[in-house]
């Protein structure tokens, strides 16, 4: 890892859209989380594209024949270039993931605080497993943290029914 000093702030995303023809339809609960990922994204991460300088950036995702494209830009809009990852590692992962996801949602309406808590926990450690991944896969290419990469990989989940589940 780099040593990033006070630059810190310099690196890190202050734009980002989601492609919404690549985006699949969203429960209420999903398009919560969706826009709650976005809204903690841009309070606070660290991203930092390897060899394109200070940021801070644009990041535009979106989905175009099961990759996973992050278009990165510097902010204003000048272009530094696309990282693509095949989103098949992530597939069953994500699909374990939304069911828990479906899981959690209906325990906390009917279900015992000590279901809700283990579900929770699964859940959680199944998304900690997402950002992993995510965080291995872009890491000669994006260097990101690990609340970046949770918040990044609820956004990835956002694409991922429209692939054919």
């Amino acid at each position: 890892m780099s040593d990033i000093g006070d630059s810190k702030s310099g690196f890190k995303i202050v734009k980002i859209d989601l492609d919404e023809r690549s985006l699949a339809p969203a429960t209420a609960d999903i398009e919560h989380e969706r826009k709650v990922a976005i809204y903690d994204l841009l309070e606070e991460n660290f991203f930092m594209p390897i060899g394109a300088g200070d940021g801070p950036y644009e990041l535009y995702l979106s989905n175009v024949e099961r990759r996973l494209v992050f278009d990165v830009r510097r902010h204003g809009g000048d272009a530094l270039g696309q990282v693509h990852l095949s989103m098949t590692p992530f597939r069953k992962l994500i699909k374990d993931y939304f069911m828990l996801c479906e899981s959690y949602y209906d325990a906390i309406r009917n279900a015992a605080p000590a279901q809700i808590e283990t579900i929770d926990m699964a859940r959680r450690s199944m998304h900690n497993e997402g950002s992993e991944i995510l965080q291995e896969r872009l890491k000669d290419k994006i260097e990101i943290d690990g609340n970046t990469a949770r918040r990044l990989f609820t956004l990835i989940c956002s694409f991922h029914l429209r692939q054919g589940g």
